[in-house]
C-alpha cells in the first residue's frame, strides 16, 4: 500500500492509522502490523529498530466495545517491551529516580489516605490525584515532553502529507491526554462505587473497578475520535488539547525531530509503505 498517489490513476491511498509513544530520547512509533523506535544513544548517535507487531486486538474480540480497550492497551505494552528489548538505548518514562520515587511516594500517600479518610467522592478524586504524580513527575523532564512533540508532529505530518514536521501543531486529537479527563472522572466514580457495594473492598475489588473505568474510558476516547463535532468530542478533545498544549508537549528542536523523522522511515519500510512526507 503506497503513502503517495497511487500508481493507478486512483488518487490517493488511505493514510495508515498510526500510534506512538515519547521515549525520554526518542520515539517509539506503530502501525496496523509493524513497529519502529529510534533513539539518541549517550555518544549522540542515532540508532533504530523495528519489528513485526504483537496481534491481540485482532478478530472479533478486538471489535467487541469494552474489551477491545484493554486488548488494545495489552497490545500497546507489550510493543514497548518489544521496543525496550530491541533498542538497548531507549530510555523510557519509567526509567527515571524521579518517577520511582514519586510513584513509591503515590503508594504510600494512597495506603495512608484511604486509611485515615472515610469513603467518599472527595476521598476518592484525591487517591485518582495521587495517581497521577508519577506521570506529572515523567513531564519534569524536557525531553519527554519535546519529544512527546515530535511524536504528534511525525504522525501528524505524515497523516496530513506534510513533507515538514516542524510545520505541524504539537498538538494531536488522538493523544493519550485525551483520555486523562475521562479516566479520572470514571476512576473517581467506579472506585466509589466499590466502596458502596462491597462492604470490605479488596485490592481484587478495585482492580476489576479499575480495569472497567478504564475499558470505558477508551470508550469514550473512541466516540470522540468518530464523533468530533458532538457535544462530548469536543469537550474530550478541549481538555486533551489544553493538557498537551500547556503541560505534556513542548516544541522540540531540529535534532530530536530528525529523530521523529527516522522512526517514521523505518516504520513505514516496515508496513511496506513508500515514504513521501518523511
Amino acid at each position: 500500500m503506497s503513502a503517495g498517489v497511487g500508481g493507478n490513476g486512483a488518487g490517493p491511498a488511505p493514510r495508515l492509522r498510526l500510534g506512538g509513544m515519547a521515549l525520554r530520547n526518542g520515539l517509539l512509533v506503530h502501525g496496523p502490523t509493524s513497529w519502529a523506535a529510534a533513539a539518541r544513544a549517550p555518544d549522540g548517535s542515532l540508532e533504530v529498530a523495528s519489528g513485526p507487531k504483537p496481534g491481540f486486538a485482532g478478530g472479533r474480540a478486538g471489535r467487541l466495545p469494552l474489551l477491545r480497550g484493554p486488548l488494545r492497551l495489552a497490545e500497546a505494552l507489550a510493543v514497548v517491551i518489544l521496543a525496550r528489548v530491541r533498542l538497548r538505548s531507549a530510555r523510557l518514562a519509567l526509567e527515571d529516580p524521579a518517577v520511582i520515587a514519586a510513584a513509591l511516594a503515590a503508594t504510600a500517600s494512597a495506603g495512608l489516605v484511604r486509611r485515615a479518610a472515610r469513603a467518599s467522592l472527595a476521598r476518592e478524586a484525591l487517591l485518582a490525584l495521587l495517581g497521577a504524580l508519577p506521570a506529572a513527575a515523567a513531564l519534569h523532564d524536557h525531553d519527554l515532553a519535546a519529544y512527546h512533540g515530535v511524536e504528534h508532529k511525525a504522525i501528524g505530518a505524515y497523516e496530513r502529507g506534510e513533507p515538514d514536521p516542524a510545520a505541524v501543531p504539537k498538538e494531536h486529537d488522538r493523544c493519550g491526554s485525551n483520555l486523562i479527563v475521562p479516566m479520572l472522572c470514571l476512576s473517581v466514580l467506579g472506585q466509589y462505587a466499590v466502596e458502596r457495594a462491597v462492604r470490605r473492598p479488596g485490592p481484587v475489588h478495585r482492580a476489576l473497578a479499575g480495569a472497567a473505568s478504564a475499558s470505558v474510558a477508551v470508550e469514550v476516547f473512541a466516540y470522540a475520535d468518530r464523533n468530533p463535532g458532538s457535544v462530548l468530542g469536543r469537550g474530550v478533545h478541549a481538555t486533551g488539547r489544553a493538557i498537551q498544549r500547556l503541560l505534556s508537549t513542548r516544541e522540540p528542536a531540529p535534532e530530536q525531530l530528525a529523530v521523529g523523522v527516522a522512526a517514521m522511515q523505518a516504520l513505514l519500510r516496515a508496513e511496506g509503505v513508500a515514504a513521501d512526507t518523511v
